[in-house]
């Protein structure tokens, strides 16, 4: 009986608590959930935003098996993607285990380290374009006597230089591994440290204590950022953007898969071709998640016992 009252009672609040909700359902559908259905029907059509939509199946599907540009964008991405990731995870993982040592001014180095990672994208792009100046950039002026010392020339082109062009976006991403480094930082703070003094009282090196402690300890961490890193890596558009002014160049060396997207849609205004591209994204970054999430369970380690 009293379940009944209470009921009663509850069901007048439920228009209220919707009404309360619907600022945010309208805002999800008029932001999220039309423009995710509405590019869907676009991708099956040629559609230049200046005349209506012309329904053509599955030609700009078809066009992207053909088309250079998709393949060498998407080339580029996988070899910023396969570089950048592990390379970031690596040396945040090290800043992390570095400042996680009790010394003094600890915290002023963790906020040192960490600053790179909240400057503005396009702030630091610009400020990465000077240093990698070839003339008179300040990376090439500590490289120049270096180079003239064990005679190998003049260094690096950099953006001039389409062999250098991504390596060098490579290193303006490792600049900024800040926030994945106090991901990692957070996670040391988990490893139990009996567990480190058992290993040592038993005469494990650092080096074994480090791989069979501290490591799996940090693996979901590591899933974490390997997975956040690939979605990133597949979505990478702005320093691209504004170190290349836009243009992937040299020879396209750094024509980025969601660059030449932008471009195919905003400056070729093909806005169902690059729907179609938005698409095939969307399900490349979905099925290497999954592929990410399955084959975690293998070294993915929960303290609280359960696999990945």
């Amino acid at each position: 009986m009293s379940g009944a009252k209470q009921t009663t009672l509850e069901r007048p609040r439920m228009p209220l608590g919707l009404l309360f909700c619907l600022p945010v359902i309208l805002g999800l559908c008029l932001f999220t959930l039309y423009p995710v259905v509405a590019s869907f029907y676009y991708s099956f059509t040629r559609y230049s935003v200046m005349k209506p939509p012309v329904l053509v199946g599955t030609a700009n599907y078809s066009h992207l098996m053909r088309d250079d540009l998709f393949w060498k964008s998407l080339a580029n991405t996988a070899y910023f993607a396969a570089l950048a990731i592990p390379l970031g995870t690596i040396v945040a993982l090290g800043l992390a285990l570095l400042l996680n040592l009790k010394v003094r001014g600890q915290a002023l180095y963790r906020t040192f380290f960490f600053v790179p990672s909240i400057v503005p994208l396009v702030a630091s792009s610009v400020l990465w374009i000077w240093l990698f100046n070839p003339q008179n950039g300040a990376i090439n002026a500590l490289l120049r006597p270096l180079f003239a010392r064990l005679h190998l020339g003049q260094p690096p082109g950099w953006f001039a230089d389409p062999a250098w062009a991504k390596p060098a976006i490579i290193l303006w991403s490792i600049w900024g591994v800040g926030g994945t480094m106090m991901i990692f930082l957070a996670g040391l703070q988990d490893v139990p440290e009996e567990l480190h003094e058992a290993a040592e009282m038993d005469g494990a090196t650092t080096m074994y204590r480090f791989r069979h402690v501290t490591l799996p300890f940090l693996s979901p961490q590591i899933l974490f950022v390997l997975i956040m890193g690939l979605i990133g890596a597949f979505q990478f558009f702005t320093p691209a953007y504004v170190m290349t002014r836009g243009t992937g160049g040299p020879v396209d060396s750094t024509l980025f898969y969601s660059l030449y997207l932008f471009n195919t849609a905003f400056a070729d205004f093909k806005m169902g071709y690059a729907c179609a591209l938005a698409w095939i994204l969307f399900l490349l970054i979905v099925g290497l998640t999954i592929l990410l999430f399955k084959s975690s369970a293998r070294y993915v380690y929960y303290a609280g016992g359960e696999g990945g």
